[in-house]
């Protein structure tokens, strides 16, 4: 699917990180300090936040919306709109987004809900706000896109343990004539929907305790309960189907790379990344880069890393910005848009004893 966007800007991005730090460099358990140091060099992951058993995504992301909110000096009733985006929702129901308009007191005629999607999320999510603004009357609408993706990992998983982040950002979109257009290419195949997966939790494999499951049944939906990722699999994926991405959106937006400031990835690791960069073509000095200090993040990685790269650019001046998310579904979604001056993007620290979001 491809859109063309008129008259909506981003008007900003914020992201939030939990405050503890882990990095399996300097705590290696269950690894040898030689096999984290490989590690390091080849995902290129020194360090993670791991949010505290209480906080969750959406935490993070009121957290994030708060400062972005705080920073525009938009006022609560003005918004129209909340989408979150993740794949950590605080329960099966209500959607998580009603419980966020009710803490960040967002107007009753907001509209709110949750969108399942990892590492194209955020794509899909600012495409989806986009649609919302240029066919209605509503001026203004957030993106929140977050994971606490630590919280899903086998704890004897070492392929996984090492990647995976917490954060949570928040992006505000709004109506705006002189905007230029925003161009969008959006794609899935459900074919390689098993390779990242997370069997157990839904209606089909239910965790409700039941008094007929024995043991052996029990220990299965345990780990069907934490994340499964083929990487050979996610490997062969990317390669295959990002470079026809940046092919199409190139063409659908009649741009070349030389047009573009920075190209954004989803920071999936290091090594997938360099292939990407060498097999697309994308100029080193235009391709960002942000494994090192917060790992894998899932929907959050591509506003995080504008934060933590980019703040400075788009907040003094018309950034290019190419935006590529490719992951779990398979679903794969490109953006290329005009960012800033905006306000200063940054990145919050979210104390451990957060006010949380409840029912």
């Amino acid at each position: 699917m491809k859109a063309t966007i008129k008259g909506v800007r981003i008007a900003g991005i914020q992201a939030g990180v939990p405050t503890p730090r882990h990095s399996f460099v300097e705590t290696p358990d269950p690894f040898t300090a030689e096999e984290a140091q490989k590690l390091y060099g080849s995902i290129g992951v020194y360090e993670r936040r791991i949010a505290p058993p209480r906080l969750l995504a959406s935490d993070l992301c009121v957290a994030a919306a708060e400062r972005l909110l705080e920073g525009l000096g938009w006022a609560r009733d003005s918004i129209d709109g909340v989408i979150l985006v993740t794949q950590g929702p605080d329960q099966l129901l209500p959607a998580t987004a009603c419980l966020i308009q009710k803490r960040l007191g967002l107007p009753t005629t907001c509209a709110a809900f949750d969108v399942n999607l990892g590492c194209s999320g955020y794509v899909y999510g600012v495409w989806l706000a986009s649609q919302l603004l240029s066919g209605s009357e509503s001026q203004r609408v957030l993106v929140l896109a977050g994971d606490i993706s630590s919280r899903l990992l086998h704890p004897e998983d070492r392929s996984v343990r090492p990647l995976f982040g917490d954060a949570g950002t928040a992006t505000a979109l709004e109506k705006d004539p002189d905007a230029p257009p925003m161009h969008i290419v959006v794609g899935t195949d459900g074919g390689g929907a098993r390779h990242i997966s997370i069997k157990a939790g839904g209606l089909r494999h239910n965790l409700v305790p039941a008094l007929t499951r024995d043991a052996v049944e029990n220990e299965t939906l345990y780990k069907e309960a934490h994340l499964h990722l083929n990487g050979a699999e996610v490997f062969s994926f990317t390669l295959k189907r990002v470079p026809p991405l940046l092919a199409d959106i190139l063409a659908y937006s009649g741009k070349t790379l030389d047009d573009f400031d920075t190209v954004v990835m989803h920071q999936a690791n290091q090594f997938i990344l360099e292939h990407l960069r060498k097999k697309t073509g994308v100029p080193a000095d235009k391709y960002l880069v942000d494994m090192h200090d917060f790992g894998n993040t899932s929907s959050a990685s591509i506003p995080l890393a504008i934060c933590h790269k980019l703040a400075g650019a788009v907040a003094e001046q018309h950034q290019q910005l190419l935006m590529v998310g490719f992951g779990v579904g398979w679903s794969w979604g490109a953006l290329s848009a005009e960012v800033g001056p905006i306000v200063r993007p940054g990145i919050v620290e979210v104390p451990d004893d957060f006010p949380v979001l409840g029912l």
